[in-house]
């Protein structure tokens, strides 16, 4: 891991039966950055999230994950002590991930079960520093008047609002996105974008994130990474990637649909 990386990817494969999903990936992500991975779908971006959170395993061989120097995963194995390391990393996913029974507060608080007493979180005995943290978030992500309304009853943007809030009440350092955006209406869309940013450029949060739309990518990240095949095929500024690469990477249907998409 170079001094300034807070992520290192190093030779990183992942097979699924003769599939390969992830093929010798290497990728050092330093701290403050916010990265879109794009490619299309089967290409790997999901699985790399996944496997950079140890909520899968890589295949056994040279590849390494580590985050803030402590090892992740390695030889196909996930390190003993990476719930530790895991406490730092926020997982936002496509389907928000919330417990629909419980509030939207709750499912807030449930980001502080790493730093908590067990029993204190399965019977919702949250401390106050905990309480106050979370309405914090609920309150900056314009939330707050839903704080006790069920986590199923909200629109799919306030869930992911509030999946977004749970990270900052689990101190993530680094969030990791995996298609936030694939399931909301343009509107809640670019008000999840312009929070990830808002965190990344105020807070100093890093992100990585997964984007099925390259517009998004090319207006809030200075840096993308793109995978075809379960390879890196380019990594660099984003204002750096031309039409001709993202033809190649996409296809031959990707100019028009491209500049259908912005157009809307």
């Amino acid at each position: 891991m170079t001094d300034a990386a807070v992520l290192s990817i190093r030779n990183v494969s992942k097979t699924f039966g003769q599939r390969p999903a992830l093929d010798g990936v290497s990728l050092d992500v330093r701290k403050g950055e916010m990265i879109a991975l794009i490619g299309p779908s089967g290409s790997g971006k999901s699985t790399l999230l996944r496997s950079i959170s140890a909520l899968q395993s890589i295949d056994a061989g040279p590849g390494v994950i580590s985050a803030f120097d402590g090892p992740v995963q390695q030889n196909g194995r996930i390190d003993g002590s990476v719930r530790k390391t895991r406490t730092r990393i926020g997982m936002i996913f496509q389907q928000f991930n919330m417990v629909g029974r419980l509030t939207l507060f709750s499912n807030v608080c449930l980001g502080a079960l790493g730093r908590i007493n067990f029993w204190q979180g399965v019977f919702g005995l949250w401390p106050a520093e905990t309480k106050q943290a979370a309405m914090a978030a609920l309150h900056r992500f314009g939330l707050a008047e839903y704080a006790s309304q069920r986590a199923n009853t909200l629109s799919g943007g306030q869930q992911q609002r509030g999946a977004i809030a749970r990270a900052l009440v689990q101190k993530a350092k680094i969030i990791l996105a995996d298609e936030p955006v694939a399931s909301l209406d343009p509107v809640s869309a670019r008000k999840v974008m312009d929070i990830l940013r808002d965190l990344n450029r105020n807070d100093g949060l890093t992100v990585l994130v997964t984007l099925h739309q390259v517009d998004y990518a090319l207006r809030y990240c200075d840096r993308v990474v793109a995978l075809k095949a379960g390879k890196i095929v380019y990594d660099g500024p984003a204002s750096g990637l031309k039409t001709e690469q993202l033809i190649d990477i996409y296809g031959p249907e990707f100019e028009d649909v491209f500049w259908e998409g912005a157009a809307t």
